[in-house]
C-alpha cells in the first residue's frame, strides 16, 4: 500500500452552497478531518483547503465543482502522488441515501467534477467513493435544483452515520487494500426512515 493517499472532497466553496447534497463530498472531508485531528486550511498554491495526516491529504477545492481538477492536479503534481493514491470523495443521485460505493476506476457518469478530474489526471483509473443522496423526493424536482438543494432535516439526522460509515471504508481501505473495503463497504446500508 502506498505511504499517504490524497482524499478529495468535491462540492462548491461558499455559504451559498453549505449543507446542499451536491456538497456531500464536502462534508465528508471535514467529518475525516475532525476525526483524524487534522486541521483544514485555505491554500492558495493547491487552490483548496488543505490538511496532513501521518497517512493522508485531505483537499476540498475551492475551484467550484466544474474545475475541480485544476485543485486536484496542483496536489497530486506537487506531491508526486500516482492516481491510484487518489480517492475521491462525490454525491451520487443514483443511489439512495445511506449508501456508499468503492470503485478503483470508472468513468465520470455525467458528473462534472469526476469529468474534470480524469482531465486533468489524464486518466480514469483512481479510486472513488460515492456517497447516495437519491430519495424519494428527488422524482419531483428537477435534477439541479434537487443537488443544489439543501439536506432536509431528517436526511441531516442521517448523515453522520453515512460519514462514519465512509471512514471505516476509508481506514480499511488503506489497512487491507481497496477490493476487502470493497467487498464489506458497498453491501453496507445506514437505516433511513
Amino acid at each position: 500500500m502506498p505511504d499517504h493517499f490524497l482524499i478529495v472532497g468535491l462540492g462548491n466553496p461558499g455559504q451559498k452552497y453549505d449543507r446542499t447534497r451536491h456538497n456531500v463530498g464536502f462534508m465528508a472531508v471535514d467529518y475525516l478531518a475532525q476525526r483524524w485531528g487534522i486541521s483544514l486550511k485555505a491554500d492558495k498554491k493547491f487552490q483548496g483547503e488543505v490538511g496532513a495526516g501521518d497517512t493522508w491529504y485531505l483537499l476540498k477545492p475551492a475551484t467550484y465543482m466544474n474545475r475541480s481538477g485544476e485543485a486536484v492536479g496542483a496536489i497530486v503534481h506537487w506531491y508526486k502522488l500516482t492516481p491510484p493514491q487518489v480517492l475521491v470523495i462525490y454525491d451520487d443521485l443514483d443511489l439512495p441515501l445511506g449508501k456508499i460505493r468503492l470503485r478503483r476506476t470508472g468513468s465520470a457518469g455525467g458528473h462534472n467534477g469526476m469529468r474534470s478530474i480524469i482531465s486533468h489526471l489524464h486518466t480514469q483509473d483512481f479510486p472513488r467513493l460515492r456517497i447516495g443522496i437519491g430519495t424519494a423526493a428527488r422524482a419531483q424536482q428537477e435534477t439541479v435544483d434537487y443537488v443544489l438543494g439543501k439536506f432536509t432535516p431528517p436526511e441531516l439526522a442521517v448523515l453522520p452515520s453515512v460519514f462514519r460509515l465512509v471512514a471505516e471504508c476509508v481506514e480499511m481501505m488503506q489497512r487491507e487494500g481497496i477490493d476487502k473495503a470493497m467487498s464489506i463497504y458497498n453491501s453496507q446500508n445506514v437505516y433511513v426512515q
